[in-house]
């Protein structure tokens, strides 16, 4: 069993190794108590003899039966523990049978329970001999087994040498959650979780040559981890970590993601808890948690967002999947999440399956069209002549009425300098995306939600990429030849407010309608609330919202934000028609004038599209002056 260890090297503990008979309890327990040098006492030695001969005539215990046993037991226990640990085996099958062996030293015993089905343990005791209990009374303790909730769950399954690792880890100062995979958001989160008292353990894999003792290293250069746990070997971050266990998975979203449960599974225990803190599609995370589920294990989605310094110093944190997992994650959440203006974590359960997930998507898309609409009034503003500290001014005054996070930094970029020329100026103007835009893109089109501002942004990502093509079609088409954009700051300002009310609106509908379609009760005032802060868009516009969405779904039915689109409606309408006019390209404060064009329309031209429809494909059509709303077909030639 390798090095054993001295007895001092545990704390006084009575370690209880229960199960059912036939489970191997006496087998695990003398290997527990050499390993730890300690004494072993097998419960069955303390039957009073009507006690064996009762069970040896194959005639089950009854509680009366138990009840001088069980205290005397106890009394062993107390006994001992004046002296140092010892392990104990007994059955302890009931809630009631462990109270009486816990009696006045509940909080210096420790409770291991041999899990394994009948069939097996039946098995075992018919391969088994000279012992007094009869395979036939395996039945009955079946019946009355009580699973104990706060006992180290061990599969009967694995090899004794597992099984004693696993306790070890737990007796031996366990990490009360780990960390798998050091990228730039890991490391932060397990700054910010070891700033917050939390004991972790880190890992990360060992590539030859290219990752080598990345947590150790990782581990060295930051004071706040000296208690962390760091490792390379996934056996033993998993028995580092006590049970259940939580583990926050920070690796790559798709196959990775799966790679990595299966290489975590062999190692896991019923009620464990895996939590995806990457960007992971929500169809995905719902098939992970089905699955993880049949195999006894939890599964939580989970946004998180804020970027590396989000990480670090709090972000903004959107779990969902079992309630009662989410519980028992939900404090080592809370404390590294970002706070509100109320002090109150950024941190929610969203609801079940992969509603979190879907909700960080959506906040990425609404992110997306956020960093678009600042791209092009920079554009704008070149466009009527200044330069990029007269825009970063600009920005800055407005920092009162329309603060954001990404105002801010966008006014930093625009102030950074190598040497004399703007640092922004010689970036290559291709812009990259990871794969939420496009899903909140899909999942729009699948629940028929008209979130068009993300698609737009998404689609002028798509459209720099092509840049040697942009570059020859400039050469190419000849532009409108203007000075400068006849537009005030103010005309600017107001399409800016303009598009971002649209925007809002857009990607709050859109959880909404996905929380209708999948019956997932999303609070979006909650959501609204944990997005003020720690996130990428937090905004003064967020904090607003918290309270508007405490009274509406819908954003545009609030008298303030529809009366602020009214007074910002013709500035945006200005802006947009100039820029067209001019050959300057704003997509998505474009599409947020159009949208509400159509969204505000009381008769649409969708009228004609049905009648085209019904022309080539008796697709029918309702009539308005048909109030039983019957389909109608016409022969239109």
């Amino acid at each position: 069993m390798g090095t054993q260890k001295n007895q001092t090297d545990i704390e006084a503990k009575i370690i209880f190794i229960m199960g059912v008979s036939g489970c191997g309890k006496s087998t695990i327990g003398k290997l527990l108590a050499k390993e730890f040098n300690i004494p072993f006492f097998d419960g069955d030695d303390y039957h009073p003899k009507e006690n064996i001969e009762k069970m040896a005539n194959g005639i089950p215990l009854n509680d009366n039966d138990r009840n001088g046993w069980l205290k005397t037991l106890n009394l062993l226990a107390k006994k001992q523990l004046a002296k140092n640990s010892c392990v104990i085996v007994c059955s302890a099958l009931k809630a009631s049978y462990r109270n009486l062996l816990n009696k006045d030293i509940k909080q210096q015993t420790v409770w291991v329970h041999l899990a394994g089905s009948f069939d097996k343990i039946n098995e075992r005791l018919n391969n088994r001999s000279n012992h007094f209990m009869p395979s036939k009374l395996l039945k009955s303790q079946f019946e009355i087994l009580e699973n104990p909730e706060d006992a180290l769950q061990i599969d009967i399954n694995l090899s004794p040498k597992k099984i004693i690792a696993i306790i070890k880890s737990n007796l031996m100062n366990t990490s009360e959650f780990g960390l798998f995979g050091l990228g730039v958001m890991g490391k932060s989160l397990c700054r910010n979780l070891a700033n917050n008292g939390v004991k972790i353990s880190m890992f990360n894999r060992h590539v030859n040559d290219t990752e080598e003792n990345v947590a150790k290293n990782f581990k060295a250069a930051h004071a706040e981890l000296s208690n962390a746990k760091a490792f390379d070997d996934i056996a033993s971050f998993v028995y580092s970590l006590e049970q259940p266990r939580r583990i926050m998975l920070m690796v790559n979203a798709g196959k990775t993601i799966d790679l990595v449960i299966e290489d975590l599974l062999p190692y896991l225990s019923k009620g464990d808890v895996l939590i995806d803190g990457g960007n992971s599609n929500y169809k995905k995370t719902k098939e992970r948690l089905d699955y993880l589920l049949s195999k006894g294990i939890h599964f939580i989605g989970t946004g998180v967002s804020g970027g590396e310094e989000g990480a670090l110093k709090g972000p903004s944190i959107m779990p969902s999947g079992n309630i009662k997992a989410y519980k028992s994650i939900q404090l080592y959440l809370e404390k590294i999440a970002a706070k509100d203006k109320n002090g109150l974590p950024c941190c929610t359960y969203v609801g079940p399956e992969g509603s979190g997930q879907f909700v960080k998507m959506v906040h990425n898309g609404i992110e997306y069209v956020e960093m678009q609409l600042l791209a092009e009034v920079v554009t704008i503003f070149e466009a009527m002549g200044k330069n990029l500290d007269e825009i970063a001014s600009i920005l800055e005054s407005w920092k009162e009425t329309a603060g954001s996070y990404l105002l801010e930094i966008t006014n930093i970029i625009l102030k950074k300098k190598e040497g004399k020329d703007w640092l922004v100026t010689k970036i290559l103007d291709k812009a990259g995306n990871k794969g939420t835009g496009n899903w909140a893109t899909i999942a729009a089109a699948e629940l028929g939600t008209p979130n068009t501002l993300i698609t737009s942004a998404l689609f002028s990502r798509y459209t720099s990429f092509y840049k040697e093509e942009r570059l020859q079609l400039s050469e190419k088409i000849t532009k409108t030849e203007i000075p400068k954009l006849q537009l005030s700051i103010n005309d600017v300002y107001e399409a800016y407010q303009f598009a971002r009310i649209i925007n809002h609106y857009q990607g709050f509908k859109l959880i909404n309608e996905a929380a209708k379609k999948h019956s997932w009760n999303i609070q979006l005032s909650e959501i609204a609330r944990i997005w003020t802060n720690g996130c990428i868009i937090r905004s003064t516009l967020m904090e607003n919202l918290v309270e508007t969405l405490k009274e509406t779904n819908n954003i545009l039915t609030d008298t303030t934000l529809l009366n602020s689109l009214n007074s910002y409606r013709y500035g945006a309408k200005k802006v947009v028609s100039q820029s067209v006019l001019n050959d300057v390209n704003t997509p998505a404060l474009s599409e947020a004038v159009q949208f509400f064009n159509g969204i505000t329309t009381a008769y649409s031209s969708a009228n004609i599209i049905q009648a085209q429809r019904d022309f080539f494909g008796a697709h029918t059509y309702q009539r308005l002056d048909d109030e039983s709303k019957k389909n109608h077909h016409t022969n239109w030639n």
